[in-house]
């Protein structure tokens, strides 16, 4: 079965350019709670009138709700969720646990489609946000075709995957190096993308991009999609010119109808249209490395659209009309698709000079130029010295295709429901209990564990290499790796028995993934950051699927924290350097070689140097330049948290017992501190 051509649609205009070539379906921006905000999107009218007219010739509308909510905004998120739905939308983008639950529970009929912020990369995870109600999923950038065979598979909901378009160096929804640094987030649509700006990596920033990567093309990989069962290729670009949208979708459908692979006129039009650098593959091919970098020069020309199609997209319609003494005229048209009409006209008057023919009522009939349909078929009855004027036939082939427009245009009858009530469940405490997590095993000393921390968080690799662990009165935590694959699951599986068998009771989940990996093992599951826990209805839905405490997201405000219901017992990161990227490729071997081992940073232009940690499969963590520091505040005790994490990372042993005596006693910052985002917010 050929997959759904998904573009983008920035604008009204972007729109038109993506059905004019070849789109099968669109997605698109409507109000405020879109990860592409500052695209130019669509009005309210604009709106309506778009799922309307995409309708009409037969292209679907997939409406994007793809960012964190808070509480306060959750309520107009459902509403405009209901209205789309009821103008037929057919399918919203959710990245949010809790807007998922949400409209799952309001409104049980319409389709929701993972965005790929909800950073999906697993059978597993895959099949836990499908067994949850999701019809699709769009998985994240980084999985190779091996990897988007397995999980299309043994899923059950239908996979997406961006086919063409920018590639993140960070994994989709695990972004923050944007919001860290200038207030402006990626998981709630305002990414400034840092990474696009030169830095040096162990040296001063010159003109290296060490974070950019080049776009996508899998232009050479569709049939390949094709037979392993990917429902939809999507192409990205909401922010992108029309004149962008319609040279891709056009080169796209035209590789589609015709089952090949790009001419080298092709490629240059995609090159030409928007590149950095050219293209990569490499995450498909299962790869990765320095050639993946690319940037665009300021200077580049824009796309140009290119000429209508030359195919003919119209939809097919057979007509059959009778023309018959004293009676109205009648006119039926059928799409073949389940939508019939019938009009009726005037009763046609004897002829005077010539009489109406078959042949006659046929020509007019098939003049359907300037609508979006054409004659596949005629069918007429015709009595014998009757006249019809051209413009009565004209005015019935009118009415009966403005009728079938209406049909195809009718939005879906769907159930709605009231929005559910909040757990009636207080799980606040008035004074957080810390917990602290750890990088190194020199981290993990007496001076440390004496000072009777509720909860030690280690990584399940480090866990892995040590014969035992400390004797503590505090519960030992596994962070279970925030990105990994299928084919590592036998691994961690063993370093989970390993962990158990060191006295380690707790799993701390980053990801919806990690949940098939630690049920009914008998585990305690927590919740880490990587969930991007942003609200109350988020904490209910996480409660359900068995999380005894979460990490809320640290790009909320303190009273954002403090308002939220307590559905679960929840944990804010109140000291540590921040993760801002966690990314496929890895940072250092790609410029500076293979020297994970040792000290490495990634300064920008201002001289600020973020230090780059080894994360699981040879990918790269950073870390924010600045040390959140909150022990000399007062805020952060007040918000009704269970627990208060310390984030240790690049302190020494020494340091680490420091710093929890100095927020047992609330210290003052020492050097170069930052507030985070819980004081300023984002946009």
């Amino acid at each position: 079965m050929t997959p759904e051509l998904l573009a983008p649609a920035g604008s009204p205009e972007a729109l038109r350019a993506a059905v004019e070539h070849g789109a099968d379906a669109v997605y698109l921006g409507w109000g405020a709670f879109n990860a592409r905000r500052g695209a130019r999107n669509f009005s309210d009218g604009e709106f309506a009138r778009a799922v309307s007219w995409c309708h009409v010739r037969g292209v679907r509308v997939f409406l994007t709700l793809n960012i964190l909510l808070t509480d306060r905004e959750l309520p107009a998120a459902l509403e405009t969720a209901r209205t789309a739905s009821r103008l037929g939308v057919d399918a919203v983008l959710v990245q949010d646990w809790g807007l998922f639950g949400l409209l799952r529970q309001a409104l049980p009929d319409l389709p929701l489609h993972a965005s790929t912020q909800m950073s999906l990369f697993t059978t597993g995870g895959a099949n836990e946000i499908a067994a949850a109600g999701c019809e699709r999923i769009v998985l994240a950038r980084e999985c190779s075709g091996e990897e988007t065979a397995e999980i299309s598979r043994n899923c059950p909901a239908e996979i997406e995957v961006f086919v063409h378009g920018a590639l993140c160096v960070c994994y989709s929804g695990q972004c923050a190096m944007s919001a860290m640094v200038g207030g402006r987030s990626g998981n709630r649509g305002r990414c400034a993308q840092p990474c696009r700006l030169p830095y040096g990596v162990n040296e001063p920033a010159g003109s290296k991009r060490p974070l950019s990567l080049k776009d996508s093309s899998l232009a050479d990989r569709l049939g390949e999609m094709a037979e392993m069962g990917v429902a939809c290729l999507k192409i990205e670009g909401r922010m992108k010119s029309p004149g962008y949208v319609a040279a891709v979708t056009d080169i796209y459908a035209r590789l589609l109808e015709e089952g090949r692979r790009p001419t080298a006129r092709e490629r240059e039009v995609l090159e030409r249209a928007f590149s950095r650098s050219g293209f990569t593959d490499a995450y498909w091919r299962g790869e990765k490395g320095p050639e993946m970098l690319g940037f665009r020069p300021e200077n580049a020309p824009a796309a140009e659209e290119p000429a209508p199609s030359e195919t003919d997209r119209r939809i097919p319609v057979e007509f059959d009309c009778a023309v018959r003494a004293g009676e109205p005229c009648a006119l039926a048209a059928d799409d073949g698709l389940g939508n019939a009409v019938t009009v009726t006209g005037p009763v046609p008057e004897p002829a005077g000079n010539r009489a109406l023919t078959a042949e006659d009522l046929t020509a007019r009939l098939q003049k359907t130029g300037g609508t979006p349909y054409r004659c596949a078929a005629v069918k007429v009855t015709v009595d014998p010295g009757l006249y019809l004027s051209a413009a009565g036939l004209n005015a019935l082939r009118r009415d009966a295709l403005e009728a079938l427009s209406a049909a195809r245009a009718a939005p879906p009858v769907r159930w709605e429901r009231v929005s559910p009530p909040l757990p009636d469940v207080d799980c606040s405490e008035a004074e957080p209990r810390f917990t602290v997590s750890v990088t190194t095993a020199a981290q993990l000393t007496g001076g440390l564990l004496d000072l009777h921390p509720h909860r030690v968080h280690v990584p399940l690799e480090l866990l892995a290499e040590v014969p035992s662990l400390p004797e503590t009165e505090a519960e030992y935590c596994a962070i279970l790796p925030r990105v990994w694959r299928d084919r590592d699951e036998d691994l961690l599986r063993r370093r989970l028995e390993k962990a158990r068998d060191l006295g380690v009771t707790g799993l701390l989940l980053g990801n919806l993934g990690h949940f098939p990996l630690a049920r009914d093992g008998g585990w305690r599951l927590y919740g880490d950051y990587g969930l991007n826990i942003f609200n109350s209805r988020s904490l209910a839905w996480l409660r359900e699927r068995g999380l005894e405490s979460a990490c809320l997201s640290f790009e909320l405000r303190f009273s954002q924290m403090r308002d939220m219901r307590k559905i679960l017992p929840a944990e804010a990161i109140v000291y540590g350097r921040l993760p801002l990227m966690i990314t496929e490729n890895c940072l250092i071997h790609n410029t500076v070689g293979c020297r994970c081992d040792r000290p490495n940073f990634l300064n920008d232009r201002t001289g600020a140097a973020f230090p780059l940690l080894p994360a699981f499969g040879h990918r790269t963590e950073v870390e924010n330049s600045r040390t959140l520091w909150l022990a000399d505040r007062p805020d952060w005790r007040r918000l009704g948290l269970r627990y208060a994490r310390l984030r240790f990372t690049t302190e020494t042993p020494e340091e680490c017992a420091r710093v929890f005596r100095d927020y047992l006693e609330g210290a003052a910052p020492r050097g170069d501190f930052t507030r985070g985002l819980y004081l300023r917010g984002v946009e």
